[in-house]
């Protein structure tokens, strides 16, 4: 997993080119990619993540659904806990920008405090706290997050 990003050109351009990749890879409608493809990309560059990278996140988080809840109250299309993350990201986390901007400061922040992206998503799996915690947790992370290279490899070769 790399920062980098196999989208190129304009915003407009690398929108509008994510947008078709999440159509073919994932089957998301193309009124959903359409609206999420621009959030995605601009947070991605406001925080110096690759939008694929965070694409496969979202894929593998909620699916492309913006009012994704979970059993333990993560939110929306990255799938933020309110409690954990309130004082960083304010705002309505069930918004669409408001949601993909908190889930790319909160790779970003994991990825400067552990050094690798692999790392970063699978601390966005079971946190900092938890990795260190026990091998289970450890195992349950690193398998988060070959998911989700895999994820993002398929959004690649739609691109």
């Amino acid at each position: 997993m790399s920062a980098c990003s196999s989208l190129s050109g304009s915003f407009t351009h690398r929108s509008t080119q994510l947008s078709s990749g999440l159509q073919t890879a994932y089957s998301v409608s193309p009124n959903t990619a359409n609206r999420i493809s621009p959030i995605i990309v601009q947070s991605a560059d406001r925080y110096d993540v690759s939008p694929t990278l965070l694409a496969a996140l979202i894929r593998q988080e909620s699916n492309y659904n913006s009012s994704a809840r979970s059993p333990t109250g993560a939110v929306g299309l990255t799938q933020i806990i309110p409690s954990h993350w309130r004082q960083s990201c304010p705002g309505n986390l069930y918004d669409e920008t408001v949601n993909v901007n908190c889930g790319a400061y909160v790779l970003a922040s994991y990825y400067k405090s552990a050094g690798s992206w692999s790392k970063a998503v699978a601390y966005y799996n079971v946190g900092p706290t938890g990795y260190k915690r026990s091998f289970w947790t450890r195992h349950k992370a690193k398998k988060y997050a070959r998911s989700v290279k895999r994820h993002e490899k398929t959004l690649k070769k739609a691109l």
